[in-house]
């Protein structure tokens, strides 16, 4: 697929071998980083660089990482969430969970088959999630009528559900994702806290468009909390800007490898 895609934009552009940045996740160990650099170079990359994905988020975010001060990036995506506390270039804390947005739409599943002993599947489960998934009661109630499966009769069934309904269901799984976020601030130098603390938390990924996620992790952390402004794009504008300036970040890389 990588070999693919290269040949394409290679031979669109007509740039030959191309330099690549690939977003992985914080905390990678050597074995994953060669593993990750030899596929994107035999897929026939000239250059590989590494950036962890915290770290593309914030910059996509249009977080200054550079500076001194500190930044904390909470990027919800798909498989995991990823928690950063960013300065000098640099990640000073970070912490990751697999819980994200895949597990939030496992967790509409379960409710729905418990509460109404109705199948759904996975891209249900996601289309409730973007219409009517809340991390506080709304003040106004939203409703949706979706289409299962009747366990007891293997027929179809329609049903409605509530964002209150789906607030409950995910409730656990937002709350393992807040207590993470606690874990990173708590281990947090005092001088880059004090920083944290003015400029606050900013989320990005899929996950940071549930509804009032942001005032949930602003009220059990007691920080103001921003979304970024594209958060379903941060990480990958932030590995963009990376390539198109790789001299000036290249301190936030992994690392950089060539191919002569």
């Amino acid at each position: 697929m990588l070999r693919n895609l290269m040949e394409k934009v290679s031979s669109k552009y007509k740039i030959g071998r191309p330099r690549v940045v690939v977003g992985v996740p914080s905390g990678i160990t050597e074995v994953e980083e060669r593993a990750v650099e030899e596929s994107v170079m035999h897929a026939g990359a000239r250059e590989v660089y590494l950036i962890e994905e915290p770290m593309a988020a914030a910059i996509g975010s249009g977080l200054d990482v550079a500076e001194p001060s500190g930044n904390i990036i909470v990027d919800i995506g798909g498989g995991t969430t990823e928690v950063a506390v960013i300065s000098l270039g640099g990640i000073v804390v970070s912490n990751s969970i697999r819980i994200a947005g895949d597990e939030l739409d496992e967790d509409i599943v379960n409710y729905i088959k418990k509460a109404y002993n109705v199948a759904i599947g996975d891209t249900i489960a996601e289309e409730i999630k973007k219409e009517v998934g809340c991390a506080l009661p709304l003040m106004t109630e939203k409703t949706m009528e979706i289409k299962g499966r009747d366990l007891s009769t293997g027929l179809p069934k329609n049903i409605v559900i509530t964002s209150s309904e789906i607030q409950i269901a995910m409730q656990e799984s937002i709350s393992d994702i807040i207590d993470v976020i606690k874990l990173t601030l708590e281990k947090t130098p005092p001088e880059l806290a004090s920083d944290i603390m003015e400029k606050g938390i900013i989320l990005a990924g899929g996950g940071a468009l549930i509804e009032n996620l942001d005032k949930l992790v602003s009220e059990k952390t007691g920080m103001p909390v921003f979304i970024a402004e594209e958060p379903l794009q941060s990480v990958v504008k932030g590995t963009g800007k990376t390539l198109e300036d790789l001299e000036k970040l290249k301190s936030v890389l992994v690392n950089s490898r060539k191919r002569r």
